[in-house]
């Protein structure tokens, strides 16, 4: 088939409505379908359900009656400490309706986490699981009105009324079925996702109502064209964050399809088993899932019937080793996307319409206008290592809905975020002669070591390509002589056959060797220390700034902090 990408580009052109609520694109226009299924929901204690739209269209009227009564008006903040489940798309909803703010947060979070967060939004009150009660009583602020809890089975004997304690399912119980929506501007903010927080403290970004819009040409296009063909979504991506919210979730409810919400711990095993069962068509499966199903079952196709139509991933650089995996086992071309909370969705690939090249992260999207940058804001030549950064308007000017408000109450780093109409993503890239973006790292994940700028991307993904390798990551070493050494942490996916001195010290020079012999002398790691997990990100991200500050804290002589790994016993 030969190549559309330029002629999809250049002809795509924007259509935002003025006033604009998700909550009308999401449920209100499918819910006249009596049959038609939204979500079917499976958790790990046996529970199952299937949802139609009328089903989550009628819930949410309720639980955004009882919510108005509860005092929830126009802009405020409500805390959504929810997992995969349907009460909490029902909960968006009545949130949007309102015209109130949803705050997805993890339940992963512990209570300082959680703390500072609902602090810092003031959000005035927060829809949760039964199962962080304990943590979210620990970390609640002073000026939270109510917590309404979901649990799996009753639960209302858990909670303390006297302390604005609810019972979820009670309030939708006693909600009125009928509710008008709030009337909002499509500019008006409808999400507050706070960052992942990599590096420095977490920044909440405000996320207006026409960003789902803007997330829409990359989802279908990372989708080979998503709906067609599709039978059942699937993602282990958290709804907390972007990528399962507004890369899983929103966007599978505005095509009115299915998706499997599953409650539950991610496994290789437990995906393909969720994969074959639910016929899952189309999916969004970040590296460290795909690592694990290649780990757990290298040629499930001999063992599975997977129906597979499209795979995205992000999160990550994929690498070579699981793209061509994807294609000759899960019998797809993976598509890699990239975006961020600030404006999501906007490079990436259709391995159907459009030529893809494994370890790249792709084309900019239809309506979205990306360059690769320098520190004044000017384009950088082809070949060139440059900053990716997404222009405010597209390619015929007009305003590129995709684009996050600002962050809240922040207007020092709001401002910053920006050069000129340029709006920094703060990741390395170059960009070649066809247009395709190869990712290098986060700025402040490069390094230089003996005078050369190190990635460490690419080093990652070829110890990666090791039948021993389970995870790595890459950070600098403080070295007097050299600036840095280049170090490798390894998950090793059989560390019960090396115990032995000997046979660490085997495969380190042999990790060493692949290094040396695939890319550039000066990359290959000079020290490799194996642990039994990184430190991840709750939306799956590596934390390398971790394990660099770990590094520089043995280099100065203290007492390492704890949290980045344990050794290898």
């Amino acid at each position: 088939m030969p190549d559309a990408y330029q002629s999809m580009y250049q002809s795509f052109r924007w259509k935002v409505p003025e006033q604009l609520n998700i909550e009308q694109l999401l449920c209100s226009r499918w819910a006249k379908d009596a049959g038609r299924v939204a979500i079917r929901y499976e958790s790990d204690n046996g529970q199952r359900s299937t949802w139609t739209y009328r089903d989550l269209h009628l819930a949410a009227n309720r639980l955004a009656s009882s919510l108005r009564e509860l005092g929830v008006e126009r802009g405020d903040r409500v805390a959504l400490v929810l997992p995969q489940r349907p009460i909490t798309a029902v909960a968006h909803l009545a949130i949007y309706r309102l015209g109130a703010i949803a705050m997805p947060l993890s339940i992963l979070f512990g209570p300082e986490a959680l703390a500072y967060r609902l602090a810092d939004s003031e959000a005035m009150g927060l829809i949760a699981d039964a199962s962080v009660l304990d943590t979210l009583r620990a970390a609640r602020p002073d000026g939270l009105r109510f917590m309404a809890i979901a649990a799996d089975v009753d639960g209302p004997d858990l909670l303390d009324p006297t302390d604005a304690e609810f019972d979820v399912q009670g309030l939708i119980e006693r909600g009125h079925p009928r509710f008008t929506p709030v009337k909002t501007l499509a500019a008006e903010p409808a999400q507050l996702l706070y960052t992942s927080g990599t590096t420095g403290p977490p920044k909440g970004a405000l996320i207006p109502h026409r960003a789902l819009i803007g997330n829409l040409p990359g989802f279908v296009a990372s989708q080979n064209w998503f709906p067609d063909g599709a039978q059942c979504f699937w993602s282990p991506a958290d709804w907390a964050w972007t990528g399962g919210l507004m890369d899983a979730l929103l966007p599978s409810l505005y095509f009115g399809q299915s998706i499997l919400a599953y409650k539950g711990r991610f496994s290789g095993d437990k995906a393909y088993e969720l994969i074959e069962r639910y016929a899952i068509s189309h999916a969004f499966l970040f590296p460290t899932a795909l690592k694990a199903m290649l780990k757990s079952n290298p040629s499930p196709s001999s063992g599975h019937a997977l129906k597979l139509r499209a795979v995205m991933s992000a999160g990550e650089a994929v690498g070579h080793t699981l793209y061509d995996w994807c294609q000759a086992e899960l019998g797809v071309t993976v598509n890699e996307m990239f975006g961020q909370t600030e404006m999501n969705y906007v490079v990436g690939n259709c391995s159907r319409y459009w030529t893809s090249r494994s370890g790249s992260i792709g084309r900019p999207y239809p309506g979205h206008r990306v360059a690769v940058i320098d520190d004044d804001g000017v384009e950088v030549p082809d070949g060139s290592l440059g900053e990716i950064a997404v222009h405010r308007q597209d390619i015929h000017g007009d305003p590129d809905p995709v684009f996050f408000i600002e962050y809240w109450r922040n207007l020092k780093a709001s401002d910053d975020k920006f050069t000129g109409n340029w709006c920094r993503t703060g990741d390395l890239a170059t960009r070649d002669a066809d247009g395709f973006l190869w990712y290098a790292g986060r700025t402040d994940d490069m390094f230089k070591a003996a005078g050369y700028r190190i990635g460490p991307g690419e080093i990652e993904n070829c110890l990666l390509q090791h039948p021993e390798v389970a995870n790595v990551a890459v950070v600098p070493k403080p070295d007097q002589e050299r600036g840095n050494l280049v170090k490798a942490f390894v998950v090793l996916s059989r560390p019960e056959h090396y115990r032995e001195g000997s046979q660490r010290e085997a495969l380190i020079q042999a990790l060493q060797a692949q290094v040396k012999r695939q890319l550039a002398p000066y990359e290959y790691p000079k020290e490799i220390e194996f642990i039994e997990s990184l430190p991840m990100t709750t939306t799956g991200k590596v934390q390398r700034v971790v394990l660099r500050r770990l590094e520089q804290e043995k280099a100065q002589g203290c007492e390492p902090q704890p949290g980045a790994g344990h050794a290898l016993a």
